[in-house]
């Protein structure tokens, strides 16, 4: 398959990339990762060793898009969800230590 990845064309196949990528050891996954074989790498890392590219010089959504075109799983970071806000009632029982029941 053919895809461009910091503005310079390749030609990757699953193979390739399978080889590539044997023998390396993954990174801890903080952010964007790709299953490659049984191994879960993140996607700079991967990206870095199949286009032999400074991770600096591309961006994660363009590896994540040519992986998951060659079928490989990807997996992007959760949205946060937004923090409960107290009450103004409770905020006060807390900042004064005194239980509440309601």
């Amino acid at each position: 398959m053919r895809c461009v990845i910091a503005r310079f064309p390749f030609d990757l196949t699953k193979s390739g990339v399978l080889q590539s990528m044997k023998g390396v050891k993954p990174e801890p996954v903080t952010g964007e990762s790709v299953i490659i074989g049984r191994r879960q790498y993140p996607v700079k890392q991967a990206g870095e060793i199949i286009t032999r590219q400074d991770r600096r010089d591309f961006t994660a959504g363009e590896v994540l898009r040519a992986m998951a075109l060659l079928g490989f799983t990807c997996r992007t970071l959760p949205e946060a969800a937004p923090a409960r806000a107290l009450s103004p009632f409770k905020r006060a029982s807390a900042m004064l230590g005194t239980p509440v029941s309601v």
